[in-house]
């Protein structure tokens, strides 16, 4: 055996379209203008969402929850590069992703009301949203060698912030992937701050995505912000998964919001910091791509605009016609055989509460 192993590792950086709105043609995906319009869609849409979502908690309407600003293009162009049958499993950032995916708004409103039954997502191929730091990609890992066992087609693309890359869930689960290997492609959305942890505490590495080094999967950094790299990375990064090799994607993004509506971020972040970050906006970035090539109008996008209004208007109207799940429901789903004692205890109730 050598003494020492020396091996060239490098990391991939890929950015299509600059924050300028310019493309790079000799990069840029396979997309129709239909798709790019829808793009936009997605991603007005899920910025409204989320600013209504926020408007619903300070009015005690909703509970605490993860605003997605900033981050809409690290979700929608991941969602959109996705095929029918593969799955997303959300950390508790992905409404973005979940819109994108055509879950119903009104269920996700339902899920941080605090109704439970929002966080079915089954049928649209959604994993629950997991508020745990990183405990998600456990069970999304054995949830894709189940998939693989079945000998299903399937890819499950799970999120998570940076925060979950300090946990030993992050290490076990990838390198578990890697050696199965499942069907995972792991997307980091590093929005530089772990609620008040700057990345520069984080880690020492360079990159996030060199981590996926010591498990022996591949890693590309990609511009989070960028919604057209973000397609064409988890394009790719999809079909290696699909031939046996998890892959692991840094999304470079930026939180603009606070962590949750229950913090403060003007406490421990320069706001200086937040508008150096503002003309990155995917949002804006985009526009100014289509308005460029002429895709569409300013006329165009401002009708857009007002179909996302109208879209979660609708949606919170929508939410506010569920009724509420009975006090029983309690009693049920969390065992596929009851317990003596439950089962009395659930008895009691029903009587105290006729």
């Amino acid at each position: 055996m050598p003494e020492t192993i020396a091996a060239k590792f490098e990391i991939k950086w890929l950015q299509i379209l600059d924050e300028n709105g310019k493309a790079d043609k000799a990069l840029m995906p396979k997309l129709s203008n239909e798709q790019i319009l829808k793009m936009y869609e997605h991603m007005q849409t899920s910025r409204t969402f989320d600013e209504m979502l926020f408007k619903l908690q300070r009015e005690g309407r909703v509970l605490t929850f993860a605003p997605g600003k900033g981050q809409e293009a690290a979700q929608v162009g991941s969602v959109m590069a996705m095929d029918k049958e593969d799955w997303i499993a959300p950390a508790f950032r992905e409404n973005t992703a979940m819109i994108t995916r055509g879950l119903p708004m009104e269920k996700i409103i339902q899920y941080w009301g605090g109704d439970e039954r929002g966080n079915d997502m089954v049928k649209d191929k959604v994993l629950p949203v997991a508020i745990p730091v990183s405990g998600h990609l456990t069970y999304s890992v054995g949830f894709a060698w189940a998939l693989k066992a079945q000998k299903k087609k399937s890819a499950v693309v799970i999120f998570f912030g940076d925060g979950a890359t300090s946990k030993g869930d992050f290490y076990e689960s990838l390198n578990f992937a890697g050696v199965i290997p499942a069907p995972v492609l792991a997307i980091c959305q590093n929005n530089q701050w772990a609620i008040s942890v700057p990345v520069k505490n984080q880690t020492a590495a360079e990159t996030f995505a060199q981590k996926a080094i010591a498990m022996g999967i591949e890693g590309i950094k990609v511009d989070g912000n960028d919604v057209f790299a973000m397609y064409k990375a988890t394009k790719e990064a999809l079909e290696k998964v699909r031939a046996g090799k998890p892959v692991l994607i840094e999304a470079y993004t930026f939180r603009i919001s606070d962590h949750t509506t229950a913090d403060d971020a003007k406490k421990y972040r320069d706001p200086a910091e937040v508008e150096r970050w503002k003309p990155k906006d995917p949002i804006l970035r985009l526009k100014k791509y289509i308005l460029s090539e002429k895709i569409a109008t300013e006329a165009d996008l401002a009708k857009i605009d007002e179909i996302a209004k109208k879209n979660v208007n609708e949606a919170v109207h929508r939410s506010e016609k569920i009724q509420p799940p009975a006090p029983t429901d309690m009693f049920q789903y969390a065992w596929g055989k009851k317990p003596w004692n439950v089962i009395e205890e659930e008895e009691e109730f029903r009587r105290r509460i006729k």
